[in-house]
């Protein structure tokens, strides 16, 4: 069935590819601070492992609204882990980090998502594709809180 919802079909194709990006990032940044909440050790486990479990779940809710974006513009999202980690820019870790360096990695990839939702937002703006729009904006605020709070515990 057509679509006919004021995007072309060049149009939706660019946009779900983006936001098919953001998702990727999104989902790889969610998985490696949930591996980060399981492994976390040292005298600010208590702490860092509740903050890890905060901002995961905060992620794992996003990448159910960013991945509904793609098929609302008439795409499909990602099907398999190898397909959604073709599109990330965060990488995984090969070994578990130390504690400080769990938490420099997680603000590095939290400012990683904010460049591709800015990304995102400036090809949502070339388009007029303000539902992209509603769906991206509030991301950039989340991430720049969590890495703050990340930042935070660095002193």
């Amino acid at each position: 069935m057509s679509m006919n919802m004021g995007l072309s079909a060049e149009q939706r194709q660019v946009m779900a590819e983006a936001v098919t990006r953001l998702l990727a990032d999104t989902y790889a940044l969610y998985f490696k601070t949930h591996a980060y909440h399981w492994n976390v050790t040292g005298p600010r486990f208590h702490d860092l492992h509740a903050m890890f479990e905060e901002h995961y779940n905060e992620m794992w809710t996003a990448t159910d609204d960013i991945a509904e974006r793609v098929r609302a513009l008439g795409h499909l999202a990602p099907i398999s882990y190898e397909q959604m980690m073709g599109s990330a820019t965060i990488q995984a870790d090969s070994d578990t980090p130390k504690a400080d360096t769990m938490i420099a990695n997680l603000v590095a990839g939290h400012e990683q998502v904010v460049r591709t939702a800015r990304e995102v937002l400036a090809l949502a703006g070339e388009h007029d594709d303000e539902g992209t729009n509603d769906i991206v904006a509030p991301r950039i605020s989340a991430h720049e809180k969590m890495a703050w709070m990340l930042r935070s515990t660095l002193g």
